[in-house]
């Protein structure tokens, strides 16, 4: 009873607090409005455009593309098989053509089996680029067991979409942690600033019920933040991606969006025990102020690592933060792995528990908390 008696006194802070609310929804937004603007800034100037794509070989994939293709208001696309494949590649790399799609043989009937499927384009034609955005999208999603070779006759491929790809997950893990401070920072150091921590120290309550009443309903609290950065994703992936709504939630999938959360949601009780802890060291809540910042900065830096450092093994996973950092880009790029993202959600969890430990023996110091 104790605990829940705690648990509630956190609740009744922050909801009290229309600023501490605002905070919390603040993240979300600004994800959207920021990649929104960003994506639109980065589309094509074109409104419509009337592909003309060769196809060599056949699957049923060549519709779907098709169908997608017409969801987009004023595009058009027409197929064709090619004479020449050599020739088709040619015609893709002068403009003369917008793309070219080759399947090997028998390409539906061996997914899974060593199909492979190559698309041509040109990222420096808007037409070519558009398509081959959509195109890909549409092929990563009609079926994962088969290779897919994306070959660019551009001298420099789409980086600007692939680097705001890999940068979402830092800005996510920025902006989590900032609502989470807004929340956490006062918990420990802005009671015992107030004296009322001493009060509580001296009651029957055990000082795991303590810690837990302090992390739980704070973890509980930013997961509004956590929920609502994942809704600025999810809704400003159309805009960064290109395509229609319809075209990006099949691009991600269902399991990727879930995956996408999963992440959010492990890293922000870890967060929350992270400056709990600094709180509770600290003697002041300006003290904790500082020391959390740096705390950020090292949040910022593992969070931004895998974006510029290519070729980070499997290893990651057991790195706090950086884990889900790189299994969403993993995700958000089209190259999810399940395993990483199902273990990056456990440890982060499991992090997140041992420091609400070492919290509760914190709290049994009478060295940290009056320092004697």
């Amino acid at each position: 009873m104790k605990l829940l008696a705690l648990m509630k006194k956190e609740f009744t802070r922050f909801f009290r607090d229309p600023r501490l609310i605002l905070s919390m929804l603040l993240p979300g937004i600004l994800i959207y409005i920021i990649y929104s603007v960003m994506g639109s800034a980065m589309a094509p100037s074109a409104e419509t455009y009337a592909f003309k794509v060769y196809v060599s070989g056949e699957s049923a994939a060549v519709e779907t593309i098709g169908e997608a293709v017409s969801l987009n208001e004023g595009w058009t696309v027409e197929f064709a098989a090619p004479e020449d494949v050599d020739a088709a590649r040619a015609e893709v790399e002068s403009g003369d053509a917008t793309a070219l799609l080759v399947f090997s043989e028998g390409f539906d009937e061996n997914l899974g089996k060593g199909a492979k499927a190559e698309l041509v384009y040109n990222s420096e034609d808007g037409e070519s680029s558009a398509f081959a955005t959509l195109a890909g999208t549409v092929l990563d999603a009609y079926a994962r067991s088969f290779t897919l070779t994306m070959t660019d006759f551009a001298e420099t491929q789409n980086i600007a979409a692939q680097t705001m790809a890999s940068l979402l997950p830092f800005l996510i893990v920025v902006f989590v942690f900032s609502s989470c401070m807004s929340v956490t920072l006062e918990s420990v150091a802005g009671e015992k600033e107030r004296g009322t921590l001493a009060t509580i120290l001296v009651t029957s309550a055990r000082r795991w019920d303590i810690a837990l009443g302090k992390v739980l309903p704070l973890a509980c609290v930013s997961l509004i933040g956590a929920a609502s950065s994942f809704l600025g994703v999810a809704l400003s992936l159309p805009a960064l991606m290109g395509v229609s709504i319809d075209i990006a939630v099949s691009g991600i999938g269902f399991i990727g969006y879930l995956m996408v959360f999963l992440l959010i949601i492990s890293f922000v009780p870890l967060i929350v025990a992270t400056i709990a802890i600094v709180s509770t060291l600290s003697r002041s809540v300006k003290e904790a102020s500082g020391y959390t910042s740096v705390v950020m900065i090292l949040v910022m830096v593992l969070s931004i690592v895998t974006a510029f450092v290519g070729g980070i093994g499997g290893w990651v996973v057991a790195v706090p933060v950086l884990n889900a950092v790189y299994a969403m880009q993993g995700v958000l790029m089209g190259n999810m792995v399940i395993w990483q993202c199902v273990v990056a959600f456990a440890l982060n969890i499991v992090y997140a528990a041992i420091l609400v430990f070492l919290i509760g023996k914190m709290l049994s110091s009478e060295r940290i908390m009056f320092g004697k």
